[in-house]
């Protein structure tokens, strides 16, 4: 398995002072998955939770929903010239019966920002495909005060991050707070895909009483991959884009924004929120 973090020998100028040290950085490695042996996709990544990944990524493109899906996962044998494998190709196999969509070798899937398919296109994409709509059975309501305390938490379970400053986090919340997962990533994206697919292969998919927090902006794939997993609540601790607003909307999802202390924007469905007081006109 390729290392989370990699050391550097670096020159520190602090205050006119000049030293030599090593520095820790974050690991960063492509990782191909194959879906049945045929190349699907190709993300950088931090090594760890491979297989994770690679299932949370397929939830996310709407190939699976369930874990009975999965046959196996296994590391294939990319290796380097001196034979060493370097764990950086990962097969999936479905399970017998399993519908394999049409894959080439260049990806043509709603889910990238640069897909070139237009708003309304991929929000329909979306809102199709997923096996666990948005619902609330039970209903999931938090107050301003429970979501405001989720980024101290995430922040003291981000060991990596402590070590390299450089990477992203993703975890998943009880309605109550209870830290449930967390994953660190280079990648946010990969970051959500690592708890989704940790999240299938637990047989604990639709993630239906859970808030996700995300420490970054909230863009339409983040919201997307809430969306295909049933997460009713998505927290970021920075802005949404404008298409990830519409789909949150269109989705039923409840989508926070700029997280930070007491304060929050709400984006669309605050029926979640237990605002306990009127709300005024700005």
């Amino acid at each position: 398995m390729g290392r989370v973090t990699e050391r550097r020998r670096i020159i520190r100028i602090r205050d006119g002072a000049v030293t030599t040290r090593p520095d820790t950085l974050v690991a960063e490695e492509p990782l191909e998955i194959r879906l049945n042996g045929k190349p699907l996709a190709i993300t950088m990544r931090t090594p760890g939770d491979d297989f994770a990944l690679a299932a949370g990524f397929l939830v996310s493109e709407g190939v699976i929903g369930e874990g009975s899906e999965v046959q196996s996962i296994v590391y294939c044998a990319g290796a380097t010239a001196d034979g060493v494998n370097t764990y950086n190709v990962v097969d999936v196999k479905l399970a017998p019966g399993v519908v394999v969509p049409d894959i080439t070798l260049e990806r043509n899937v709603y889910t990238s920002s640069s897909c070139g398919l237009c708003g309304k296109a991929s929000l329909d994409a979306v809102r199709t495909t997923t096996r666990h709509p948005v619902a609330d059975t039970p209903p999931v309501r938090v107050t301003p005060a429970q979501l405001a305390a989720l980024p101290d938490r995430l922040r003291d379970a981000q060991r990596v991050f402590d070590r390299t400053g450089g990477l992203h986090a993703a975890a998943l919340f009880s309605p109550e707070g209870e830290l449930l997962d967390v994953r660190e990533d280079v990648g946010r994206h990969n970051a959500v895909d690592k708890l989704v697919g940790r999240a299938l292969t637990d047989d604990r998919l639709p993630l239906s009483q859970s808030i996700l927090l995300v420490s970054g902006r909230a863009s339409f794939e983040l919201v997307q991959k809430a969306v295909m997993a049933g997460i009713p609540m998505l927290a970021a601790v920075s802005a949404p884009s404008s298409l990830a607003v519409d789909l949150a909307a269109e989705s039923g999802l409840t989508l926070v924004g700029f997280l930070r202390g007491q304060s929050m924007n709400v984006y669309a469905g605050d029926h979640r929120i237990a605002l306990g007081a009127t709300v005024g006109q700005g």
